[in-house]
């Protein structure tokens, strides 16, 4: 895997991290397989009813903003 693909998706979890934190939750990014991201949601993201929506709406458009050959953003349990 590309360290700069890597590095952008980063950055992208970077600019909704704020958002993820005021709210005491957290994102952490997994893999990326194919053109698959894979996250984890954490601290009160893992258990909030709309992490799903937060997931499409905000994580995975900034990740396809960061990275336009992302096709899905995925939330998975670790």
């Amino acid at each position: 895997m590309k360290k700069t693909l890597i590095n952008n998706i980063e950055n992208a979890l970077e600019e909704i991290r704020p958002f993820l934190n005021n709210d005491g939750g957290d994102i952490s990014l997994v893999s990326v397989e194919n053109k698959t991201v894979k996250v984890k949601f954490e601290g009160a993201c893992s258990t909030c009813t709309v992490n799903q929506m937060t997931l499409k709406s905000g994580v995975e458009m900034i990740i396809k903003k960061h990275v336009p050959e992302i096709e899905k953003v995925i939330s998975v349990e670790v």
